[in-house]
């Protein structure tokens, strides 16, 4: 049994049956739509959303019919703004599948992206559950203004730690932050409890992004290839920590490289040599370990039933990942 097969053990009745009532949930009487959904949910990786909704929920009681609609919700709103983001990226894969639009054109991909989006407002409405819809339409709403201040920031490669944080705990922590309080809302938690699982999410969703800032500096065996980030000029934590701390000359190299450089592979791997050198590698997997070790402590605040450790292996599954 894998690791993740061992940890999500406990809840496989319940993931099954979430498949299940999520299929439903998507289905359209229109035949295009129908053959998209069925498409996209042949795609699913590996439940890690749904398994923090349900073991959260389990922490507070148990799992219920709400606890399968706010994990729907989360899939529903979260695979709605992935469908968008591969338009805007004009990306043609995702998770070694094509992605909608470059099946099914830009058009029919943003039309799929709002028909989840409404799916989940629905699902919601429907039952009256508009605290479980605020939570996730909070994360939603964060994670498009991360994405435009990336894009407004990046223009003058002049990052702070502050604002690179400020970036992720929008764009990558929100969406987690928000999978832990809706799973504990929907099994009745107090909103002090809500609150307190939102920010054991916010960590983990912070150390699993700057886990994938220390994954492009791995070996070429594991994670994404050398300086990817770099290539695509984008700011990560290695790099603003060594632009920060370095001297002048050897700053003004890496910003040249990123601006004007950043394709070529000799340029690339100076950058990665320097951010060894000046301890980037080193700071950064500190901040990480912090992290990870800080939302574990949240942890130990509620009942320490089966469910908290599982929780707290899932945890560690997601952030000492290999890719």
């Amino acid at each position: 049994m894998s690791q993740i097969d061992y940890i999500k053990a406990p809840i496989s009745n319940e993931l099954e049956l979430f498949e299940s009532k999520f299929r439903e949930a998507m289905k359209s009487a229109v035949p295009l739509l129908d053959t998209i959904m069925t498409y996209i949910v042949k795609r699913k990786g590996k439940q890690i959303r749904p398994m923090f909704v349900f073991y959260c929920a389990k922490v507070f009681g148990g799992v219920n019919e709400s606890t399968y609609r706010a994990a729907s919700l989360v899939e529903l709103l979260h695979t709605a703004t992935l469908v968008h983001d591969d338009v805007v990226d004009d990306s043609n894969e995702r998770r070694g599948f094509f992605s909608i639009n470059a099946l099914w054109k830009n058009k029919i991909a943003v039309l799929v992206g709002d028909y989840l989006l409404s799916k989940g407002l629905l699902l919601s409405v429907k039952h009256k559950e508009f605290h479980l819809l605020e939570i996730v339409s909070e994360a939603v709403e964060a994670m498009s203004e991360g994405e435009l201040l990336q894009i407004e920031k990046a223009r003058n490669l002049n990052l702070s730690e502050e604002v690179y944080y400020d970036i992720i705990r929008k764009k990558t922590a929100s969406l987690i932050s928000s999978c832990c309080g809706i799973g504990a809302a929907s099994a009745g938690a107090s909103q002090e409890q809500i609150e307190k699982m939102k920010l054991f999410g916010e960590k983990i969703g912070i150390a699993f992004q700057i886990k994938d800032d220390l994954l492009d500096y791995g070996d070429d065996d594991i994670g994404k290839p050398h300086g990817i980030d770099i290539k695509e000029k984008k700011l990560t934590l290695p790099i603003i920590y060594t632009i920060n701390n370095a001297d002048k000359s050897t700053r003004n190299a890496i910003i040249n490289t990123i601006k004007n450089h950043h394709t070529n592979k000799r340029k690339v791997d100076e950058v990665i040599k320097y951010v060894n050198e000046h301890e980037g590698i080193a700071y950064t997997r500190e901040a990480m370990r912090r992290y990870k070790q800080e939302a574990l402590d949240i942890l130990k605040e509620f009942p320490g039933n089966e469910a908290a450790e599982r929780l707290a292996m899932l945890v560690e599954y997601v952030i000492d990942r290999k890719k």
